[in-house]
């Protein structure tokens, strides 16, 4: 039989092919641009229906995380709509780390990716359609090096100042999968806890910080390599336009309650990180986001708080950072939402694992939770 083909030139695209024979390939992941990150990977593979597959990702010993590998099999779509899971097993000591993939498609055509892609398509037609709503107003804070524009939505009619963010690593896609059932939500006029959270909140929503990223399919900078959430502190039009842009308009609207959505590589679990460690660190300040943290830990079983980051010892937080610089500048209870690329060993769920479905599960979590802190506050 002919050997099967390989494809990576598209949206978000990004795999080496080094050699094919018949049902079997070796592939290698491509760094992002004037970067030495590597990690994320999507590509299709032709040529396929009923034959089982054998595609070993090798050189993974110098990825970016080389302990997101163990434990971890490869997101699979024959249609780009449903993605579940490809079995996967590592092996350190094969070709510097190998992920050996195995798969038989029952088409000719299968689409392989570290987590499923949330591609710029998609983003359009998410913010068309959240724009389209009553009372939701779109901004354009800016434009990306590649010339694509910032996105924001905002909408509610209430004075605590919240802000959504997401994707400042391209290839965390689970954060806009994320973004897309928060605006389910809070665009739905039937939904009572976007209804309530509208009154309550002027909401600020950035889908997608790295648009560029994004579309080049790098894991974790912009279209010239800078890792986005390193410059908060100093954002610049050369280096980091899409940071300054977003930093602006916070400067402009005030912050009072922010969440930084991202994906976690090595941790299978979906855990908070705060903002530890700030120079203007108060008890008062930090157990807003201790409470918020139990809020949701007790709404869902799918967030948990036994697995993290370790927290910055105090005056020694990097306020580089976007949590910690947002919660430093303007006195917000601020965070970090990570989502792991792995299924949760505690909640598992054999054939999707973590997928689109339960980021979009946690956001009405994440908001009904946000909805519960805000009411206990307003008691306080």
């Amino acid at each position: 039989m002919s050997d099967i083909r390989i494809d990576s030139a598209f949206d978000s695209g990004n795999i080496e092919v080094q050699s094919v024979d018949g049902a079997s390939a070796k592939i290698a992941l491509r760094k992002d641009n004037q970067s030495e990150f590597a990690q994320w990977f999507h590509f299709r593979v032709a040529g396929t229906a009923g034959r089982e597959l054998e595609l070993k990702l090798c050189n993974l010993n110098t990825s970016a995380y080389p302990g997101g590998w163990p434990d971890y099999d490869a997101c699979v779509s024959e249609d780009r709509l449903y993605w579940g899971r490809a079995a996967s097993s590592f092996d350190k000591d094969e070709d510097g780390g190998t992920l050996t993939i195995r798969y038989t498609p029952a088409s000719d055509i299968a689409w392989f990716a570290y987590f499923a892609p949330y591609s710029m398509e998609r983003h359009h037609d998410l913010i068309a359609e959240a724009a389209s709503f009553e009372g939701v107003e779109y901004v354009r804070l800016g434009e990306t090096l590649d010339g694509q524009p910032l996105d924001c939505l905002e909408m509610g009619e209430g004075d605590m100042q919240v802000w959504f963010y997401a994707r400042q690593h391209p290839g965390e896609t689970q954060a806009e999968w994320w973004m897309e059932g928060a605006l389910e939500v809070l665009t739905d006029p039937a939904d009572t806890v976007g209804r309530e959270l509208r009154k309550h909140c002027r909401l600020h929503i950035v889908p997608n910080c790295n648009p560029d990223g994004s579309r080049r399919g790098h894991l974790r900078t912009n279209a010239i390599g800078t890792n986005l959430n390193r410059e908060w502190a100093d954002p610049s039009a050369e280096k980091s336009p899409e940071i300054l842009a977003v930093r602006n308009r916070m400067d402009e609207t005030n912050v009072d309650f922010a969440m930084d959505v991202h994906g976690d590589e090595a941790i299978p679990v979906a855990f908070l990180a705060g903002f530890e460690g700030i120079p203007s660190w108060s008890d008062e300040q930090g157990e807003t986001f201790y409470r918020y943290q139990r809020i949701l830990d007790r709404r869902t079983p799918d967030f948990q708080t036994e697995k993290g980051y370790v927290k910055s010892a105090p005056g020694k937080a990097n306020l580089t950072i976007s949590t910690n610089q947002v919660a430093e500048r303007f006195g917000a209870t601020a965070m970090t939402l990570e989502m792991p690329y792995k299924d949760n060993p505690a909640n598992p769920e054999p054939e999707q694992g973590w997928s689109p479905e339960r980021c979009k599960m946690l956001a009405r979590d994440c908001l009904a939770a946000l909805l519960e802190w805000i009411e206990i506050q307003d008691e306080a």
